[in-house]
């Protein structure tokens, strides 16, 4: 359908009639119209094969689709008719404007599926004109390589689309923010200046005090909005988010479903679909001429601005909000990680300051008080000196001191205080940004759900032709069935027919799988802790039995290191095994829609990889050495192996040290080599198999065109993989921090890093992603509040279980007769007579030594209650679980007192909310206000004509009787005319602004905001 070009156009004051765009290879051929998005597939065809029409052409030859807004140039008569449809193979010139339906001659695929995909491809671009959009594509279709569809989206096509999206549009009213006044505005001031060079150099940044008020887009309302150019009102990213919807939901008949892009490409009809970039990142030429990419480069993506804040407007605005609430709650966490930075390095530096002066670390290190130990394995080991051990006492302090109680208290209120703060920041980036009161957008059904439908479908017609009733050559059924026939027939009746969806039923094989899948790796995660477990008793027990006393004598160092490093290199290959397994997992259960899909992967992916992170830590912290027995009665793996206890210094100095080796490792192994070095891997696979078929077509080949260039790119995968890196790195800094307090630290500096790498990555190795709205973070606030919580209960048996700090405290307040820690090492090793060891597991060289001693509250051997538990354990016990009830509620309540005192709304969001509320409920009075008085006046000039008459005024373009036309004003042959050679104009919503035309003004004040603009 041929459209003329001045229908459905506006006149808007300041209107660019003729925008030119900026950029290579970011515009149709005409250089004016923008390309909004790019479809790609592959043409498999012989290269020898070529039409003589084609070869005959030019290089730069397009042929363009278009709905016939495009002006025609000089000397094409060729005009597109309905359906755009034009012989294929025929000549044509430079400019032309023709839908090509079909191949001629040689250009026909020669494979019957290549030939199917081009029918449907047709379909599906027929279908994307008569939604308006207008498509340009190479005449010519590459021998090799891929092939483009440019699409753009015209000025009614964008509005017609913002309005059925609600896409919220500054208006022309604004209003003064209320600025702070006395000391607080002088303290404001002294801020900013002082902030001033960490501020990245965005330019036309608002930083006034001025506020435009925005509203849904309406067609209706267009005189309230500042429209200085159609080209530039909706961004790019808005436009590339408009297209995107269209393309989503155009129907496809011969794929039979309802989803267009999704599905096509899920089918491999299309092989890729994306906005384009802005331009190149690099600023060629003025560095005032900056797009937003450049911007975003030089100010954000680059480690050298790793000190600046985040553009997050900016980001924003070119990725779209989910994509920058993302990259906003990664600066908030990564800011407010420098305070518990801070204080765990006082913590860290309170031990180091204060460990020359604890009393049992250097009672431990005493060598004249001769504590001889038991041996630590069977035969093979002899007795030992509990001094030697004095290294590991002294470090042990470093992380295990009172000091750390205070660390865990702090880091769990800290949790509460962050995710406190994030709810602040959200709501008021939800305000700067205009989302709030958006409702959630329409999502349609994903490929593989409707493929399964389908499916399902296929079998019911299937079962249905099966049961079908025998039926007469006449057509009427026989016997019996006449009266089934009729039984069905009126129960059926009147019941309306429900719409077909998958039931739990057609999801139970892939619940099934799921659960029984997720157990298995359970099982395979533990499988894996244990094997390391066996690792360390059976090498242990190996170095021990070693003649060379270094070997012996390093066996807990070396032991300890090596298992900590199979622990680190198990997790990251189960990381990604496990990763790969929920998306497999999660299509099982076929979700309906993207979200859903996301929510389930987000779980599943989240579970198994905590399972995988945390579960070696989990087994140093609350399970090594509590099962291992005591001398002459050990428990054993295998009947030969005992099981291994902890250090003479306690556990804790064990769990920091696995904490920070597997912490470390996995930031810098899987989140920054992995996301350098494996995207740069994959671009290099891709050049290489690109590089044959572009020597071959270089000669003939045009510079690159930007659609070129990001088809090169890599495809956007979402940010469950970002997310995912965060959270997991929130529970090392969360849940284990009193077993190493500088956890926040180094997550500090891997964050300063991983944000400007993911910068990078979105900005240069990445294609453009969909702008998707979103007003939060969704399942991931859950995800952080839940384990916010978990951080109490596990820190709070980490200082009481695994620490020592519970047994210091019962010794210095119950049982130490000067009230110090003087005597509490003796207190806390139990005697063994050696003469119980059970035979074969005595060591060899024992000579004169009877007794020897343990770490444990046990009872001496001449007690009646020999070995068994004694009266201090089940002090110490009782008091741990007193601590343990005591710590988590007053931690409870202290969160609960956090989060009461601050507000999820800011008062000044609240207050800006309010007044414009009230200031839009006055535009729209004053709106409603004029229509009324628009049609008195139109009322009392009726009063002039007879009734009942349609006779128009002179020089008026609208029928008097009827006021609510919508009819567009024009010339009224162009409305009568049925057939001929030109079409009927197109309806469109009636306006009243378009009944302002060539009416005098009416005696009141306007002002500029209550002007109409005529349509």
């Amino acid at each position: 359908m041929q459209i003329s070009p001045n229908e459905d156009k506006i006149s808007v004051a300041g209107s660019i009639s003729n925008h030119q765009c900026n950029g290579e290879g970011l515009c149709f051929s005409d250089g004016q119209r923008k390309v909004d998005y790019v479809l790609v597939f592959h043409q498999r065809r012989h290269s020898s094969v070529r039409s003589s029409a084609s070869t005959s052409m030019s290089q730069d030859q397009l042929s363009i689709v278009s709905n016939g807004n495009f002006p025609q140039l000089v000397g094409s008569d060729v005009a597109a008719g309905k359906g755009g449809g034009m012989p294929g193979g025929e000549a044509v010139s430079v400019g032309e404007v023709f839908m090509e339906l079909g191949s001629a001659g040689g250009n026909e695929p020669t494979d019957t599926g290549d030939h199917e995909m081009c029918l449907i491809r047709q379909e599906f671009e027929a279908n994307l004109l008569e939604a308006g959009l207008e498509l340009e594509r190479d005449s010519e279709l590459k021998a090799h390589g891929p092939s483009f569809t440019r699409l753009h989206a015209p000025w009614p096509v964008l509005c017609r689309e913002a309005e059925f999206l609600k896409i919220k549009v500054p208006t022309k009213t604004s209003y003064e923010l209320k600025e702070e006044s006395g000391f607080g505005s002088r303290m404001s001031a002294v801020w900013r200046k002082l902030n001033q060079p960490f501020q990245p150099k965005v330019p036309h940044q608002d930083h006034g005090c001025t506020k435009f008020l925005s509203d849904c887009f309406s067609r209706d309302k267009l005189h309230l909005y500042n429209i200085t150019s159609k080209e530039t009102f909706f961004d790019n990213a808005t436009r590339g988010r408009i297209v995107y919807e269209i393309l989503r939901r155009t129907v496809c008949v011969r794929t039979c479903q309802t989803i267009g892009i999704s599905t096509l490409i899920a089918k491999g009809v299309y092989d890729a679909a994306f906005p384009l970039h802005d331009g190149d990142y690099r600023v060629i030429g003025h560095f005032e001429e900056r797009n937003d990419r450049q911007v975003l480069h030089e100010e954000w993506a680059r480690y050298s601005a790793f000190y600046k804040y985040q553009p997050i407007d900016l980001v924003r605005k070119y990725f779209g909000e989910k994509i920058g609430l993302y990259f906003a709650w990664l600066g908030v966490y990564t800011q407010l990680l420098i305070p518990a930075s801070i204080v765990g390095i006082i913590v860290f530096g309170y031990g180091v300051a204060t460990v020359d002066t604890n009393i049992p670390s250097l009672e431990m290190c005493d060598k004249h008080l001769n504590f001889t130990m038991c041996p630590l394995c069977d035969g093979a080991c002899d007795f030992w000196q509990l001094s030697t051990a004095c290294s590991t006492a002294r470090a042990s302090h470093l992380f295990d001191n009172p000091a750390t109680v205070f660390f865990a208290i702090f880091m769990s209120l800290w949790a509460v205080l962050f995710l406190e703060h994030w709810k602040r920041r959200q709501i008021s980036l939800s305000f700067s940004w205009d989302l709030t009161g958006i409702e959630e957008d329409e999502e349609h059904p994903r490929p593989r759900y409707e493929t399964i439908l389908l499916q399902k479908r296929q079998r019911k017609q299937k079962n249905k032709k099966k049961n079908e009733p025998e039926k007469m050559e006449d057509g009427t059924v026989t016997g019996k069935d006449r009266w089934k026939q009729k039984l069905l027939s009126a129960m059926t009746a009147g019941i309306p027919t429900a719409t077909e969806k998958l039931t739990w039923k057609d999801r139970l094989p892939g619940y099934f799988v799921n659960v029984s899948s997720i157990l298995f790796m359970f099982g395979l995660t533990f499988s894996a802790v244990f094997g390391v477990i066996v690792y360390r008793i059976t090498v242990s027990a190996l170095m021990a039995m070693s003649p060379d006393p270094e070997t012996k004598s390093n066996v807990r160092v070396t032991v300890t290191a090596t298992a900590v490093i199979i622990n680190l290199v198990v997790i990251l290959i189960l990381d990604e095994i496990y990763g790969a397994m929920a998306v497999w997992l999660t299509e099982l259960e076929i979700p309906k829609t993207e979200t859903s899909f996301e929510e389930h992967l987000i779980l599943k992916a989240f579970l198994l990889k905590f399972m995988n992170a945390y579960a070696p830590i989990f087994y140093v912290a609350f399970f090594k050495g509590r099962f291992a027995g005591r001398p002459g009665n050990y428990v054993y793996v295998f009947n030969d192996y005992r099981m291994e206890e902890c250090a003479p210094g306690g556990c804790l100095i064990e769990l920091c040290i696995q904490l920070s080796i597997i912490m470390l490792g996995k930031q810098l192994i899987q989140n920054n080599i992995f996301e350098i070095g494996i995207p740069k891997l994959k671009k290099l696979v891709r050049e290489l198999k690109a590089k044959g078929s572009a020597e071959k077509e270089r000669e003939e080949e045009r510079p690159p065109q930007q659609w070129n260039l990001d088809y090169a790119l890599a495809a956007f995968e979402g940010l469950t993989p970002e997310y995912m890196e965060m959270i997991i790195q929130f529970g090392f800094v969360s849940l284990f921090v009193a077993s190493f307090p500088l956890a926040p630290l180094f997550a500090l500096l891997n964050n300063v890093i991983e944000i400007r790498l993911d910068a990078k990555k979105f900005v240069t190795e990445l294609r453009r992603p969909v702008a998707i709205r979103a007003k939060d973070i969704g399942i991931w606030y859950n995800i952080l509040s839940g384990m916010g919580k978990f951080s109490v209960i596990i820190n709070a048996f980490v200082i009481s279980f695994t620490s020592d700090f519970i047994p210091r405290l019962v010794y210095q307040y119950m049982y130490s007769q000067t009230g110090t820690m003087h005597g509490f090492v003796d207190h806390t090793l139990s005697y063994f007579n050696v003469s119980n060891f059970k035979p074969g597991t005595a060591p060899q060289n024992s000579t004169d030594i009877t007794v020897c001693r343990y770490k444990d509250y046990r009872e001496p051997p001449w007690s009646p209650d020999a070995y068994q538990f004694s009266k201090q354990y089940w002090c110490v016990l009782a008091a741990r679980l007193a601590f343990v009830i005591l710590f988590q509620n007053l931690v409870m309540f202290l969160s609960l007192v956090v989060a009461w005192v601050i507000p999820d709304v800011p008062k000044t969001i609240m207050v800006q909310l309010k007044q414009e509320k009230k200031l839009l409920v006055e535009v729209f009075l004053r709106e409603e206000k004029e229509k009324f008085q628009l049609i008195q006046s139109l009322f009392a000039k009726d009063t002039n004509l007879q009734p009942g008459s349609h006779v128009l005024h002179q020089g008026k373009a609208f029928p008097i009787p009827g006021l609510y036309s919508t009819l567009p004003s024009g010339p009224t042959k162009a409305l009568t005319r049925d057939g001929g050679g030109e079409p009927r104009a197109r309806f469109r919503a009636a306006s009243f602004s378009q009944f302002t035309r060539k009416i005098p003004p009416l005696p009141r004040n306007e002002n500029e905001n209550s002007r109409h603009t005529a349509v």
